[in-house]
């Protein structure tokens, strides 16, 4: 995980002591370039992210004053206010965070389009899109979720009471919180999928759509679990409330909306059939039947029909909680 990786800082800086003692013609050389390119570029989208990840903290926090709010004293829109002058001031002032490095990256792309013809953008360079490689483009998206956050804001200004905008912060609040006895696995992050299934037969890697957080989607949607070909995706849980009721919340999200998805716990309970995914990610919810956690244990596995061919990618899946249904 980026946010944690010190080695970017320490490769950088073993980079930066070669860029010194490199000779006029190694500098044109563009192995050496495109190397010297990727330790500015990482370093630069870390310097970012940790000011950004803050900005969001921050702006949490002051979305948290919304809560104190009563019919007397309106504090949700203040509340709105705050969180999002958070999030603007640090977009705005993005890259302030580390603008050498930033600059330095530039002047790399513009050395390697000179030397081979790279072409890291489309309007700079020339190139197909930024999914094709012009990450150039990309350098300064979002590192959190600042649009999706900013799309609820205006949401929740437009709801006509105090009480309902009060319900629609805490949603946002606590996007990620799975409840008491509940479990929340975000599965494009290998940090938060303790539940996702490696064993053989059910081997999963991490995918990325062809969105970014810049086009309104979550952090954790435009990453996801993603089984290839016909391979099943599978979560196992342990130690579950015997006597109690669950319910499933899940995310899909992923680049193949045409994929039908098929969820089954426990190899027998269907709990949803074939679903064809929206284009746009929501939160989807079903029970799960008590027969199913009787036992203590459950296993989710998700499919696609058999057979389908394409690119190789299949079941993708970005959030899943566990949650007691009732508690």
């Amino acid at each position: 995980p980026l946010l944690t990786n010190y080695g970017v800082s320490t490769t950088l800086a073993q980079f930066q002591d070669l860029e010194r003692t490199a000779s006029p013609r190694e500098k044109l050389n563009w192995r050496w370039q495109q190397a010297l390119y990727r330790a500015y570029y990482d370093a630069y989208v870390r310097a970012r992210l940790i000011a950004e990840t803050a900005a969001e903290e921050h702006a949490m926090v002051a979305l948290r004053q919304a809560r104190s709010a009563n019919a007397l004293t309106p504090q949700v829109l203040p509340a709105l206010n705050a969180a999002e002058a958070e999030l603007d001031r640090a977009y705005l002032h993005r890259a302030d965070a580390a603008p050498d490095l930033r600059a330095r990256v530039f002047e790399l792309a513009e050395a390697l389009f000179q030397s081979i013809h790279l072409q890291l953008s489309v309007d700079r360079y020339s190139a197909i899109g930024y999914d094709r490689g012009a990450n150039l483009d990309t350098v300064d998206l979002s590192l959190n979720n600042r649009v999706w956050l900013k799309n609820g804001f205006l949401k929740i200004r437009a709801l006509p009471t105090e009480r309902e905008r009060i319900a629609a912060v805490d949603e946002l609040l606590n996007w990620t919180n799975p409840g008491p006895g509940g479990f929340y696995d975000d599965l494009g992050n290998p940090a938060s999928q303790p539940h996702l299934l490696r064993d053989p037969g059910f081997e999963s890697q991490t995918g990325f759509g062809s969105r970014a957080p810049d086009s309104g989607w979550r952090m954790s949607w435009f990453t996801h679990a993603e089984a290839l070909g016909d391979t099943p995706l599978a979560m196992d849980y342990h130690d579950l409330d015997s006597t109690a009721r669950y319910k499933l919340r899940v995310v899909y999200a992923g680049e193949t909306p045409r994929v039908p998805i098929r969820l089954v716990a426990n190899e027998q309970y269907e709990i949803h059939p074939f679903l064809r995914k929206e284009p746009e990610p929501k939160r989807l919810e079903f029970p799960i039947p008590q027969a199913a956690t009787r036992g203590g244990e459950l296993r989710l596995r998700w499919t696609r029909p058999t057979g389908l061919g394409g690119n190789g990618r299949g079941v993708q899946v970005a959030e899943v909680w566990l949650m007691l249904d009732n508690p």
